[in-house]
């Protein structure tokens, strides 16, 4: 993966170095032998790759040393700066020499990204470990979506079907009292009807003369249920006493009651204390 950032940075490296070798010849050696301008060319070129060079080797151990990056940067402008002051005194194609003459800076700039990726490069084995977290988590993410839909459809179905249970009661019940009510009306009507009490009359005079039958209709609304036969006040229990059928109850089976089955089981023996002095009780054995 890291030759998708070398091969650019060492083609452009390439490039440039050779064009700055031939601008530096072909300016110079007007002025100076030819022999001088090509040990200035190639130490421009050498001093910017040996910089480069050891930067890289920095890199490979993990280290990195600012002299030395500022020295390989100082090297590529100064081509830079040889490449544009030829463009400028250049008699013709002066635009063509100042658009290559930013070759040595994007040589260096390719470089630095290359060094960025692999600072941040990660193995296979950690791409595909945190391609199967993220797998997993939209795995998971759309199981509990699934699952909240489905939940929120049943909640609806529910919905639906109480309501429309309940519809049908109130239905039924509004039917049924409107029967009770006509049957009322009825037995209210026969009640207070002349023919009613001819009748009962014709009944009962055989019977219990000079006594005329009246008969009335059946309460019809809220009650008071009758209570049960009041049972005889038992003594009430001791807190001694007390322990000692918690305790009997508690552990009259294994592994020991709970505080509710022993108290259903108190309550269900005939047994009576109040709420408060029976969980007493049974903070004090248990």
């Amino acid at each position: 993966m890291s030759a998708k950032t070398v091969l650019p940075a060492v083609a452009m490296t390439a490039v440039s170095m050779v064009l700055t070798l031939a601008v530096v010849v072909i300016w110079l050696g007007t002025a100076v032998p030819w022999p001088v301008a090509l040990v200035v060319g190639v130490g421009i070129d050498g001093g910017w790759l040996a910089t480069l060079a050891y930067e890289r080797r920095l890199a490979a151990q993990g280290d990195h040393n600012r002299t030395v990056t500022a020295v390989g940067w100082s090297f590529g402008l100064t081509a830079t700066g040889v490449l544009v002051a030829h463009a400028v005194t250049a008699d013709h194609d002066v635009a063509a020499w100042l658009a290559v003459a930013w070759l040595p800076v994007a040589a260096k700039a390719l470089w630095l990204v290359h060094g960025l990726w692999e600072r941040t490069a990660l193995t296979p084995n950690a791409l595909d470990a945190i391609r199967g977290i993220r797998q997993e988590a939209r795995d998971e993410a759309a199981v509990a979506r699934a699952r909240l839909r489905a939940e929120a459809a049943t909640e609806e179905t529910r919905l639906t079907a109480v309501t429309e249970a309940g519809a049908r009661v109130a239905r039924v019940q509004a039917r049924t009292a409107e029967t009770l009510s006509s049957a009322w009306s009825t037995l209210e009507t026969a009640r207070k009807g002349e023919e009613t009490g001819r009748a009962l009359t014709s009944v009962t005079n055989p019977v219990t003369p000079g006594v005329t039958a009246r008969w009335e209709l059946p309460v019809w609304g809220p009650s008071e249920p009758t209570g049960a036969p009041a049972l005889e006040a038992a003594p009430a229990l001791t807190d001694d006493a007390l322990d000692v059928l918690v305790d009997e109850i508690r552990h009259s089976q294994t592994p020991p009651l709970s505080y509710r089955e022993m108290a259903a089981r108190f309550r269900a023996a005939g047994h009576s204390a109040s709420e408060v002095r029976l969980r007493a009780a049974w903070k004090r054995v248990a």
